[in-house]
């Protein structure tokens, strides 16, 4: 495979097993799973490669099957602003889909990934007739809203802690990323660049979130204890 080649030259058809990574195909009667199933592609992303850039047209609707992407996009004063980030089973930018207008975000890999992709044709056909992809879309969008002002409120908090909570807390969402469950595969330094804080200033923050026992960090990412500490604005250690 060359890198020369973009995400979307690179792209193949899902294996099996990828397609059990796939979170809506099992609510889809069989003759709809089946239109999806051929439609469906999938790009092996290498770190710092885009999925979808500002400007750009809508082709896909996009989601991950493995790996961890970065929704971001830059201000009037050329600052990077994180979203959020979509780790395994996230799907994303229905709303742009939906409207079928050009991305107002970045999304990027933050490390190697598998994008699986359903083309805008086939997500409105899918939409027209399909009950159980109705309902997903409804529940993602929904949730997505929720999420978006929790990102607000994330960027107004200056204790780094609760910033980190509340960002892992994002991240564990079930209904969005139902992919993840109760361990999320993540660095330290993927943790910093969603968060906006510095390496060192995470671990400080990984460390205070274990000690109070909302998470434990184990061998390669996060398992999380108390998913409702992480998600109050009060910590287990202040309600003491």
């Amino acid at each position: 495979m060359s890198n020369d080649l973009s995400l979307h030259q690179r792209r193949r058809a899902p294996t099996p097993d990828e397609l059990q990574g796939i979170p809506w195909l099992r609510l889809l009667r069989p003759e709809e799973r089946a239109y999806a199933v051929a439609e469906l592609q999938v790009g092996d992303a290498a770190p710092a490669d885009y999925v979808a850039r500002v400007g750009k047209p809508v082709t896909y609707w996009f989601g991950v099957i493995e790996g961890l992407l970065k929704m971001s996009a830059d201000n009037a004063q050329g600052l990077t602003m994180t979203f959020t980030g979509v780790p395994p089973g996230g799907w994303f930018g229905e709303g742009t889909v939906l409207k079928r207008e050009p991305y107002r975000y970045n999304i990027q890999a933050l490390r190697k990934s598998v994008v699986a992709g359903l083309p805008v044709a086939s997500f409105h056909w899918l939409l027209d007739h399909s009950i159980g992809f109705n309902r997903f879309v409804m529940n993602q969008l929904n949730e997505r809203l929720g999420q978006f002002i929790a990102a607000r409120e994330i960027d107004r908090i200056n204790n780094p802690d609760l910033r980190v909570a509340r960002s892992l807390a994002a991240l564990f969402n079930p209904v969005l990323y139902p992919g993840v469950g109760e361990v999320l595969r993540i660095t330290q330094q993927e943790l910093a660049y969603l968060v906006g804080l510095s390496r060192q200033r995470v671990n400080e923050s990984l460390a205070s979130l274990e000690a109070q026992g909302a998470i434990r960090v184990e061998y390669g990412g996060l398992r999380v204890l108390d998913l409702a500490a992480l998600r109050s604005s009060v910590m287990p250690a202040d309600r003491a």
